[in-house]
Order: C-alpha cells, then sequence, then structure tokens
C-alpha cells in the first residue's frame, strides 16, 4: 500500500499517496476520483519510480480551499509539492481534470518537467477540438458551472448514484471495483466537498485565458505523449501538435475515459517504454491504436 502524507503547499495540504523508489512521476487525477485512480498504475510501476499521487485541493483529503480551481493555481501547487518532497525533475502525468495543471507546468517549467502525459481532456478553447465539440461539450460542464450552489442542491443526498453514472459511463458499463467505488462516493459526499469538485468546472473560463495566454508566449518542448480513449479520442492530441516539439499519440480502443482503471495493462504497455525514454517504442510507431482488450 502507498505511504499517505499531508504535505503543506501553496496556501493549502494535500492528501498524497507515496510508493516506490527512482525517478520521480508525478500522477494528477481527474473528477471525479481521487488519487486511488492510479492504484493499478501505481502497483506495477513502483518497483522502478517514485511515485506520487495526489488529491488535488478540494478533492479527497486534500483541503477544501474556498478558491484556487484555476488550472494556472493547480499547476502551482504541483510544483510546490515537488519541491517540498525534494524532487528536482519529474514526469508529470495527467487526465480529465489533472490535464491542464500537468500541461501548464510543463510550458512554465521544462527544466523540472521531463517527461509529460496527458490524458482524455482538452486544453480549454485551443483550435482541434472541433469534431469533438461539433454537438457542444459535455452536458455536466454546464451543469456545474450554473447558479452557484444549483448543481450542490440538486445531488446533496443523490452523490452516490451521481458518481456510479460516471464511474459507469467512464468504464463504458463495466463499472470500478467496489472499494474503489466507495472510497469515491465517500470523497463526493456532502455539499462541501460538491462545491470544491464544481469550482474547478467554475473556473475552466479562467484556465482557458492561461492556456490561451501560455501557448502564445512559449512552445511545449518536452516529450510529450497525449491518449485518448472514449469519449475524447484524439481531440487533445489534435490541439496539442501546432506548438509540441516532441509529441507522440495514441487512442486506446475499446476503452473507456477512466483509461487507469478500465484498462490499465493498455496504459502501461505505453506508459512503461514512454517514461523510460522509449517513446518511438511505444506500441509502434505514431498512430498506432492498441486494442485495450484485457
Amino acid at each position: 500500500m502507498p505511504e499517505l502524507r499531508r504535505v503543506p503547499v501553496n496556501g493549502v495540504e494535500l492528501n498524497v499517496a507515496l510508493a516506490g523508489s527512482g525517478p520521480a512521476v508525478l500522477l494528477l487525477h481527474g473528477f471525479p476520483h481521487t488519487w486511488e485512480l492510479w492504484t493499478d498504475v501505481m502497483a506495477e510501476l513502483s518497483d522502478h519510480y517514485r511515485l506520487i499521487a495526489p488529491d488535488l485541493r478540494g478533492f479527497g483529503a486534500s483541503s477544501r480551499a474556498a478558491s484556487g480551481y484555476d488550472a494556472g493555481t493547480l499547476a502551482e501547487d504541483a510544483e510546490a509539492l515537488l519541491t517540498a518532497l525534494g524532487v528536482s525533475s519529474a514526469a508529470v502525468v495527467g487526465i480529465d481534470a489533472g490535464t491542464a495543471p500537468a500541461f501548464l507546468l510543463a510550458l512554465r517549467r521544462p527544466g523540472l518537467v521531463r517527461r509529460l502525459v496527458v490524458m482524455e481532456s482538452l486544453l480549454g478553447r485551443l483550435p482541434g477540438a472541433e469534431d469533438f465539440l461539433a454537438g457542444g461539450p459535455p452536458w455536466w460542464f454546464g451543469f456545474h458551472a450554473a447558479a452557484p450552489g444549483l448543481a450542490e442542491t440538486v445531488l446533496e443526498g443523490n452523490e452516490a448514484a451521481y458518481v456510479d453514472w460516471f464511474l459507469r459511463a467512464g468504464t463504458l458499463g463495466d463499472g470500478v471495483r467496489p472499494a474503489l467505488r466507495d472510497a469515491f462516493v465517500r470523497a463526493y459526499t456532502g455539499r462541501q466537498a460538491l462545491s470544491r469538485a464544481f469550482s474547478y468546472y467554475r473556473a475552466l473560463p479562467e484556465s482557458a485565458v492561461q492556456i490561451e495566454q501560455a501557448v502564445a508566449t512559449a512552445r511545449l518542448t518536452v516529450p510529450t505523449m497525449a491518449l485518448g480513449a472514449q469519449p475524447v479520442g484524439a481531440a487533445l492530441e489534435h490541439q496539442l501538435r501546432p506548438f509540441t516539439d516532441n509529441l507522440t499519440g495514441h487512442v486506446i480502443e475499446n476503452c473507456g475515459h477512466i483509461i487507469p482503471l478500465h484498462r490499465p495493462r493498455a496504459l502501461l504497455a505505453l506508459l512503461r517504454p514512454f517514461l523510460a525514454g522509449e517513446e518511438a517504442r511505444a506500441a509502434g510507431s505514431f498512430g498506432t491504436r492498441p486494442d485495450g482488450r484485457e
């Protein structure tokens, strides 16, 4: 089992799971997850890497701060966490809500981030996701960001059913192990827990501006891998390609949004060589679409 530690950073305390030794790998989760999203990945990689998996601010057991849910502040949290742990170089892996802060951290601090992996998310309003957004953004984006308190009022007392929907949809109906399901439900139960999670969505316009400003003045120079599944597919890769110097893209077939839990073996088949600096051999050449069946 990973060691759990509370680490003060950037005005909050982050609940952080730590495992293994070797080169550092920072793992940033999404919604509605906690650090436990990475359970299977950490178990497989801990023999070769020092794995650092925080609950993002406001999520899980981390401080439920009143503000700071924009991508820029979350990136600052991640940088401060690495500094607090004495890490001078790390690979950074982000999915969903963890993608934008992982991206901004790599863009701002290429000397700190040696490799970047981003999954199943969009980067603000950057071009490249037009096909994915042709029917409009996912319905819950608007619901979560609606009039202050509306989503919390509707969902309070019904959190389990709501989280279950995301877990089933994100695994193409397969669901996740009962222990993980229960951990996620606990993490998002209660008005304050819901409010902090939805604060991330309410900060999306601010995050989009931060991303646009960042790519206007800098290129992403670190080796980067963009992974997609259902529903995002290759949209994130298309957004990244115009300003990324070293980009590999893959879409994992037969895989839902929650890649680390739905198809961990397919994910690890791509992660292991990429983290080791062997991106050219990660499931073959660029554009390979590995079968995610396990």
